[in-house]
């Protein structure tokens, strides 16, 4: 089994990183919020009664965007060299919890077999520790947040002197595909019907592409036919967008999204190496250097090497967690619920790790103490934007705030 451990701490940076900015009126709220809704494609501005855009934006010093820009960076150029690494080595497929159908489809490929990908999107997940930056995890297969990071700082930065927002993924991203794909040729966008969150993303991306001339098409994977490593509908497609979970995907019918097709694919369906929670369980097997991982990624363990289940230092999550769905950490749950997580990693450790927890810095502001959450997206290897969330406990799941960050510029810097 792998051990992950800390090499040495991430970077100290003498200021706190956050402070809450000036809070939006109510008139020029309804005004963000009508704008984001309609222009932004954001259609879930809130879950019950309880409202899911923040009033207030965050303010992030420019010395710390500058150093979790390059952190990303590292991280997004050691994680798709650790892939292709991976790709070519089945035998660690199983570590990583693939599903079987997957580690069958992969079992042979190599590196030759990886599939054209225009614009690979990453999200690295940033939490301020007292003292230093941490991360909890990547996003590397369909990393959402795209409405929320490209829109809201736009928006919120006009009634916000002083700041602006740390970039725009969606146009950084759009301009990428254009630059890559030839624009005869549709470009055809997989969500899973019934997902609204996922639904308002592509449209989202679809609108963008427009912009450069694309004709674009949504539909669902089994509709895509596929001849010699081409993907067609009633005519070739130029590149695929996929927000369709790649665990979701039948591996005998769209083997060309992870292995050998020619058409292009944003994301490649072979980011499940990286997506996978056990990821860090390679890494000692690796001939990949991982130097910056190790730094920002709390300890990652296979459950059954620690006592997660007494030791309270510990939390547990799936191998395939979206939205912090299966994070499990004790003191959150009801006897009956950490029982029932138990039973389900007892039952399949292999499809769970363990990882010690790690103490978010809460921040203060007017409703009380809020724990906040940058994920940093990179396209192509650049860092590329932010997207923003805070929660009023320490676990970022669904029902989180989606807060502008914006980047506050010090005297001398250069725009």
């Amino acid at each position: 089994m792998g051990l992950v451990t800390a090499l040495r701490p991430p970077p100290r940076l003498s200021a706190l990183p956050l402070r809450v900015g000036q809070t939006l009126d109510a008139e020029v709220f309804h005004e963000v919020r009508q704008s984001l809704v309609l222009d932004g494609c954001k259609w879930d501005p809130q879950v019950g009664d309880v409202e899911t855009i923040s009033r207030f934006p965050l303010l992030l010093s420019s010395e710390h965007w500058r150093s979790i820009s390059r952190l990303a960076q590292s991280l997004a150029t050691e994680l798709m060299a650790a892939e292709r690494e991976l790709l070519a080595r089945p035998k660690l497929h199983g570590t990583l919890g693939l599903p079987r159908r997957i580690r069958a489809l992969l079992r042979h490929a190599r590196c030759a077999d990886a599939v054209p990908c225009p614009a690979r999107v990453l999200r690295f997940d940033f939490h301020w520790t007292d003292d230093s930056w941490c991360i909890s995890e990547v996003n590397s297969d369909v990393p959402g947040g795209f409405t929320e990071a490209s829109t809201l700082p736009r928006l919120v930065a006009k009634h916000s002197p002083g700041a602006r927002p740390a970039g725009d993924p969606g146009a950084i991203w759009a301009e990428a595909m254009s630059k890559s794909i030839p624009p005869d040729e549709p470009i055809v966008l997989l969500a899973a019907s019934g997902f609204m969150e996922d639904q308002q993303v592509v449209i989202f991306l679809e609108r963008l592409l427009a912009g450069y001339g694309f004709r674009t098409r949504r539909t669902l994977p089994e509709h895509v036919k596929w001849r010699d490593g081409v993907a067609y509908l009633d005519e070739p497609v130029g590149a695929i967008v996929r927000f369709y979970q790649a665990e979701w995907l039948k591996a005998s019918r769209d083997r060309c999204m992870f292995v050998g097709g020619r058409t292009p694919v944003a994301n490649p369906c072979t980011a499940i190496l990286s997506e996978s929670k056990r990821f860090p369980l390679t890494w000692h097997k690796l001939a990949t250097p991982m130097p910056t991982w190790p730094r920002l990624l709390p300890e990652t363990r296979d459950p059954r090497e620690v006592d997660w289940q007494h030791d309270e230092s510990w939390l547990v999550k799936s191998a395939f967690c979206n939205t912090g769905d299966t994070v499990a950490m004790r003191s959150l749950l009801t006897d009956r619920q950490w029982r029932s997580v138990q039973r389900r990693v007892w039952l399949h450790p292999r499809d769970w790790i363990a990882q010690r927890r790690f103490a978010t810095a809460p921040l203060a502001t007017d409703a009380g103490s809020v724990f906040p959450c940058l994920g940093v997206y990179t396209i192509n290897g650049q860092a590329a934007g932010i997207y923003g969330r805070y929660s009023r406990t320490p676990l970022i799941d669904f029902s989180a705030i989606d807060v502008a960050v914006l980047i506050e510029d010090e005297p001398g810097d250069l725009r």
